[in-house]
């Protein structure tokens, strides 16, 4: 296939604002051609600060007039299903931000316009972009603390000081924490431990008390080779927002975040002069790049063009958020809760 620069089309210029921003990074393979926003001085000011040369308020008359080969979807959540169903039947591929959907059913129509599609389906959960949880995974990957016993992530975020943030406590559609901005943690360990095969919840809702759903949310997760995990998510915590996030392994335990720049290993050692076991601790530099969009955009434009596989598309953006409502509906019933897969 003939390596091409891909043209980009943006729907939302919240986070989409982020989105173009890494397309201007690398001009060589991606320019973006078209951005849209409901509210138009939003799209203007969007269009012009970024020099693209075409704005809309309506994204079917965008998709419609066309001139781009993949569409970003950085809308709300409620948006997703709609917006990305019409850019897969418009025959744009797609890069969807995370979650992928709040529901099941809208999980399972996006899946299915997906498969039947033949175009390119991304889910932008950006944490596998960062530096500090990609190196993580490849330490993990290498061994450098041997075999996983506990892994535990947080996504601890104040929702309250958020600007253009209304749509995340419609009663209407309600947007659970957990699935809505937990999804980040839950992603990471899934993506280093495997699919969890049991998911426990507890949750409260005693910060945020105007919102129409619970603030924070313990999920204890049963992973393959017996590992277990914990992941807390906290919309209404008074701190600054951060994943902080630990790794244990039988020969050594790695502790990182999105919001340092040094991800540190601790391995076991045994002193030779004198026979004792003691701890040697290891620090690895890393980058600060919490919106990695540059990394996510470059990927979509290797996948469309053919220099890669997709890892990352809707069955496995999907599953992320099946663990998520698995963590909703355990913490409703007290009860555990089995995940029920895509594939």
């Amino acid at each position: 296939m003939e390596k091409k620069k891909i043209r980009f089309a943006v729907i939302g210029t919240g986070i989409g604002s982020v989105h173009i921003d890494g397309i201007k990074k690398i001009p060589n393979i991606a320019e973006c051609v078209a951005v849209c926003d409901i509210v138009e001085e939003y799209a203007v000011e969007c269009a012009k600060k970024f020099n693209i040369p075409k704005y809309y308020t309506d994204y079917k008359e965008m998709y419609k007039e066309g001139g781009f080969d993949c569409v970003i979807v950085g809308t709300p959540d409620q948006c997703h299903l709609e917006q990305s169903v019409a850019a897969l039947e418009a025959g744009y591929h797609v890069l969807c931000e995370k979650p992928l959907a709040m529901y099941r059913h809208e999980l399972d129509a996006i899946v299915d316009a997906a498969k039947k599609s033949g175009k390119k389906f991304m889910v932008g959960q950006v944490g596998r972009k960062t530096p500090a949880f990609a190196l993580a995974k490849q330490l993990v990957d290498e061994g450098v603390i041997g075999n996983l016993f506990y892994v535990e992530s947080e996504y601890a975020h104040d929702y309250s000081v958020l600007k253009r943030g209304e749509w995340r406590k419609d009663p209407n559609y309600l947007r659970h924490a957990v699935v809505g901005g937990g999804c980040h943690a839950m992603d990471l360990l899934r993506w280093i431990a495997g699919n969890p095969t049991e998911v426990f919840a507890y949750s409260n809702h005693k910060v945020l008390t105007d919102w129409p759903v619970d603030d924070c949310t313990i999920a204890v997760l049963k992973y393959p080779n017996n590992v277990i995990g914990k992941v807390m998510t906290s919309i209404g915590c008074k701190r600054p927002y951060t994943m902080h996030s630990s790794l244990y392994g039988d020969k050594g335990t790695i502790v990182f975040d999105n919001t340092s720049t040094e991800l540190i290993v601790y391995q076991q050692y045994q002193e030779a002069s004198t026979g004792k076991y003691r701890y040697r601790t290891i620090k690895y530099p890393v980058v600060l790049n919490n919106h990695n969009m540059t990394a996510e955009v470059e990927d979509m434009c290797k996948y469309i063009n053919g220099e890669a596989e997709l890892d990352l598309d809707a069955v496995e953006g999907a599953n992320t958020v099946v663990v998520c409502l698995a963590a909703v509906e355990s913490s409703a019933t007290g009860k555990p809760v089995v995940p029920e897969y895509y594939k």
